[in-house]
């Protein structure tokens, strides 16, 4: 990578990345990792990634621009009064133990075994915005609490950090299946990426520290260059998402993030499978 023309390639391809995470962050809830996942696993070969490292940089670098990404859309979602903090406060302490369970389970699994977790994963997202099974019903009434809020949370925050989420998709779900309004739930859900990707970032960066021979500007299996670049354009993006999600129907574009999903998913299986 002497050659700065090399550099031209990924960076406009990491700014394309943060520009499509920011607005699918604020239109859907979700912190952007189905999008920068799969671009930093074609993008991090370019910048010297060997391929048992290209996984788990691409999900941990993930989890760092989601912190951005997620802090600039809940903030423009609370301008709207659409964000319950104190669901939030409660649900942290559990989520956050997942993330850090997430991240040791990472740690034990190799390369291509992490990109089938990947890919079965947003599989079965796209089911989610495909066939919206859960739309318009309810459950309950309120969030619930004690063993099974932990059991939520935890599952929750282990999940997201195995993929590199901020498990927004999820977290709405769960919301409005207990009777919070679609709007206030994405809004929250916004939330929620900053309590998975600070601690999932964070364990990424310490299963990786010793690593040899990770791209330039690696710490641990987070490379900041890539992250800075994404979240450059990420954090202009996602207000735009946010006033879309307020503004539009988004009927039509949840089958077109759909249908990526499962082209995405099945590349990633494709890739832990060679």
């Amino acid at each position: 990578m002497n050659d700065p023309g090399a550099l031209l390639l990924p960076i406009a391809a990491m700014l394309a990345a943060g520009a499509g995470a920011g607005f699918a962050g604020g239109l859907f809830g979700i912190g952007g990792g189905f999008v920068v996942v799969p671009a930093l696993m074609l993008i991090l070969p370019l910048i010297g990634a060997a391929p048992d490292q290209i996984t788990h940089i691409a999900i941990g670098t993930s989890l760092a621009t989601i912190i951005f990404t997620s802090l600039r859309s809940v903030q423009a979602h609370a301008r709207r009064n659409a964000v319950d903090f104190e669901m939030l406060r409660s649900w942290a302490p559990w989520v956050v133990l997942g993330t850090g369970l997430g991240a040791l389970v990472a740690d034990v699994i190799s390369g291509p075994v992490l990109a089938l977790v990947f890919g079965a994963g947003v599989l079965l997202m796209a089911l989610h915005f495909l066939l919206p099974v859960f739309e318009g019903k309810q459950l309950a009434d309120t969030m619930p609490g004690g063993a099974l809020r932990a059991g939520l949370a935890g599952g929750l925050g282990l999940f997201s950090a195995l993929l590199g989420i901020g498990g927004g998709t999820i977290a709405t779900v769960v919301m409005t299946l207990c009777g919070t309004a679609i709007h206030r739930a994405i809004g929250t859900a916004s939330g929620m990426g900053v309590i998975i990707a600070i601690p999932g970032m964070l364990g990424f960066a310490a299963i990786g520290w010793n690593e040899p021979g990770l791209p330039w500007g690696s710490f641990g299996y987070v490379n900041w260059p890539a992250a800075l670049a994404i979240v450059a354009t990420s954090i202009f993006f996602a207000p735009l998402g946010v006033a879309a999600a307020h503004r539009l129907s988004p009927a039509l574009l949840r089958n077109v993030f759909g249908v990526y999903l499962v082209f995405v998913g099945i590349m990633m299986i494709s890739n832990g499978m060679t």
